[in-house]
């Protein structure tokens, strides 16, 4: 502990999504959510980046894993208990808006949903794990989404604000950090998540989408200005998909197309909702983009007054551009270009660049001079159960053993670094592509794709080697 680089406060943990864990989807009142509309396996690729989607439900034609996902609902003691053992001082959780709302635009919340997430919130506190609070992470109410195409109405951010105030007075005791959006700039690259717009053939991708994100800037605002009201000792952050680009060669050309990638996805919605104002490059990349935003009066001040406290960010990979466009794209990654030669790839292709972090956390610091957070980082890999009943995950210990130190190496550069939520701690639904299969966690959860399993939780050897990070602070990486 003496010699550990980390902080002796530093919060150590794991994150999930309510979409992807919760199952239950109906349980006491809850609302459909645009995920539980959203097929599984791999037909959910299609729809996620890029062929329209409609928000139709085909039991017959699909499989919904969301329905079912691994029933953290009725599991959550056992899981809390199991993260507990592992030592978490954080656990990143997100709250499932149609659990509240149950058709997001109600006259009254729902208090079977609550009640929920203060028997949750309850059971964190009694084994000392602070909450961490994702309040938008992909569930937004079926209804509203559909009536109003998403956020692309400025209806939506009345009916967040009113959602925002309902679980501030009634969790204001309990939950201390709070996430507005879950990577809000991941609206860039697959609106149908974030924004619940799916861009038809013929329509204006890019107005669409940048008009949906100012409308969540706006109410990335109204939430803050409510929580100052509500509850003063809050924090309350900014989440982002983030990730350094490197140009594919030396070639200028090259070294601008990485800038502005870079720009466009890893800093601008982070620029507008922690600087408080949109960047100075804003006018220049709507006019390349056709894009021609909507501001209402009253806008710009809301979202100067009440910017973002910290930076909470995933991590899974770096990038590289090149100006020419060879249409190469990494697997699972369409946010960042072509392949990197240099780095390994994980089962999913996407590459694994622990110094990328390092090099991410300096440039995010710089930038911001705001607390950071990483709050998803991790490897999906196709575990097995071995002969001996065990999952010897040693290729997932040896991922996060190099992105910690990447991260020891950060803080001693000087960031200021608070948190660490490994994705995701328990195995879960996996977002893009909609498997069991694609798992990530420290605890094996038996269901598979094919609909069967019983749910039972088993330890991976990765589950005690996290423990034992944690309980030297990170100083124990063998």
């Amino acid at each position: 502990m003496v010699n550990s680089k980390f902080p002796p406060d530093f919060l150590w943990g794991g994150a999930t999504a309510a979409n992807q864990c919760e199952g239950a989807y109906l349980a006491d009142g809850k609302g459909l959510s645009t995920a539980d509309t959203l097929p599984g396996r791999k037909e959910r690729l299609p729809f996620v980046f890029g062929e329209y989607f409609n928000f139709e439900i085909d039991e017959h034609k699909y499989f919904y894993p969301s329905w079912e996902a691994i029933d953290f609902y009725h599991h959550y003691k056992e899981d809390v208990k199991m993260f507990a053992e592992m030592g978490f001082k954080i656990f990143r959780l997100s709250i499932n808006w149609p659990r509240i709302f149950p058709n997001g635009d109600d006259e009254q919340p729902n208090e079977a949903g609550l009640k929920f997430y203060d028997d949750l919130f309850d059971e964190l506190l009694k084994y000392n794990i602070e909450p961490l609070v994702t309040i938008s992470h992909y569930e937004i109410p079926l209804k509203i989404a559909k009536q109003y195409r998403g956020w692309s109405s400025r209806e939506m951010i009345d009916f967040y604000s009113k959602y925002c105030e309902v679980i501030f007075k009634r969790y204001k005791n309990k939950v201390k950090y709070w996430l507005t959006f879950n990577e809000i700039n991941g609206s860039l690259f697959m609106p149908l998540m974030s924004l619940a717009i799916s861009p038809k053939p013929d329509e204006n991708y890019n107005q669409l989408v940048f008009q949906g994100l100012h409308h969540q800037f706006v109410a990335n605002a109204q939430a803050n200005q409510l929580a100052k009201e509500i509850m003063p000792n809050a924090m309350m952050g900014i989440m982002c998909m983030s990730g350094p680009v490197y140009p594919f060669s030396c070639n200028p050309d090259d070294v601008e197309a990485a800038y502005k990638k870079e720009r466009k996805w890893t800093y601008f919605c982070s620029d507008v909702t922690l600087k408080g104002k949109y960047p100075y490059y804003t006018d220049a990349m709507m006019e390349e983009l056709g894009v021609d935003l909507k501001i209402e009066a009253g806008d710009l001040e809301l979202i100067r007054q009440y910017p973002s406290q910290y930076l909470a960010f995933s991590y899974y990979m770096s990038g590289v551009e090149k100006a020419e466009d060879t249409g190469e794209k990494i697997e699972g990654g369409p946010m960042f270009g072509t392949a990197n030669p240099y780095l390994e790839v994980s089962e999913w292709g996407w590459p694994i660049d622990p110094k990328g972090l390092r090099l991410l956390l300096n440039n995010l610091y710089q930038r911001y001079d705001v607390p950071l957070m990483v709050v998803e980082n991790g490897l999906g890999a196709n575990d097995k159960v071995e002969a001996d009943g065990k999952i010897h995950d040693l290729y997932r210990i040896d991922y996060l053993r190099k992105h910690i130190e990447a991260m020891a190496d950060a803080i001693h550069d000087g960031v200021d670094l608070r948190a660490y939520t490994t994705w995701g701690c328990i195995d879960l639904v996996s977002a893009g592509t909609g498997e069991y299969a694609k798992r990530y966690g420290f605890i094996y959860v038996n269901k598979h794709d094919d609909g069967t399993g019983d749910q039972s939780r088993t330890p991976k050897d990765s589950f005690y080697w996290y423990k034992k990070v944690i309980a030297s602070n990170g100083v124990d990486l063998d």
